[in-house]
């Protein structure tokens, strides 16, 4: 564990040396975050673009493929999380997240819209809320990895209903691949860039890491309310898993497009 804190930095940074499979140039300026993501399922659903769009701010434009919108709910660990120029701690560095978003465009960028974002890490809750504007929650987690068998539940605190999420998943027989460019996984994957927005309008952060290794999963999803009012799921989840990423992630910055006037 102490050597892998020690490595990530070198992994992280490194990840901008590998930038061919962008769809556009890294930003300009130094980025500001470096984490891991771990036994990270994606579980998507198609939703209804026009249900979708009711959900997200105007300024935005929902992303569809093969006719649909998509939502997915996207379990995960995250580890080695740091500040630039700092080594990620012991302990607090790592921390499970979930994650509830669905696809959108702006300025000709396709990115990410969170509807959600759940943790048990509450520094990760004020400091995302505060330095990033995303809609971050606290809750109760538990993951236990067993081989290659993850165990994930959680349970958001103080919600106005509940939010839960309690699956088994893993890798199901299948090779690694990295989505060829067209493919519903390039469109569900490949975004680098977040979206959020506040009182003052919308904002963007950029975000680099490798391409997405891919492997097919299988998961035992027991109970997910995680979806919010408004999407209905449907049909059962496309699944996938990645094994391991390093990230890099660039300050929130506002879009002109999405200012909202002086009063």
């Amino acid at each position: 564990m102490a050597i892998e804190l020690l490595r990530a930095p070198a992994r992280q940074g490194g990840t901008v040396a590998d930038t061919a499979h962008r769809p556009w140039p890294l930003p300009p300026g130094r980025w500001l975050l470096g984490q891991c993501w771990e036994d990270l399922l994606f579980a998507h659903w198609r939703v209804d673009a026009e249900a979708v769009r009711r959900l997200v701010p105007s300024g935005l434009t929902v992303d569809e493929h093969d006719g649909s919108a998509w939502l997915a709910v996207t379990p995960f660990v995250i580890t080695s999380f740091r500040l630039r120029g700092t080594l990620p701690l012991p302990v607090v560095s790592r921390f499970p997240e979930i994650n509830v978003r669905t696809y959108v465009t702006a300025e000709g960028k396709p990115g990410i819209w969170f509807f959600s974002l759940d943790t048990s890490s509450r520094a990760a809750v004020e400091g995302a809320r505060r330095f990033y504007r995303l809609p971050y929650f606290h809750a109760r987690m538990a993951v236990s990895r067993r081989g290659e068998h993850v165990d994930y539940t959680s349970t958001r605190r103080a919600a106005p209903r509940p939010f839960v999420f309690t699956a088994s998943y893993e890798a199901a027989p299948g090779e690694a691949m990295i989505a060829p460019p067209g493919s519903l996984e390039h469109f569900l994957t490949e975004r680098y860039c977040l979206y959020a927005a506040d009182s003052t309008g919308l904002h963007r952060a950029e975000i680099h890491h490798p391409a997405w290794r891919l492997r097919p999963a299988q998961a035992a999803i027991e109970l997910n309310t995680m979806p919010p009012d408004g999407l209905e799921p449907q049909g059962e989840p496309l699944l996938h898993l990645a094994e391991r990423l390093d990230v890099v992630v660039w300050p929130l910055e506002r879009l002109e497009a999405g200012r909202k006037p002086a009063r």
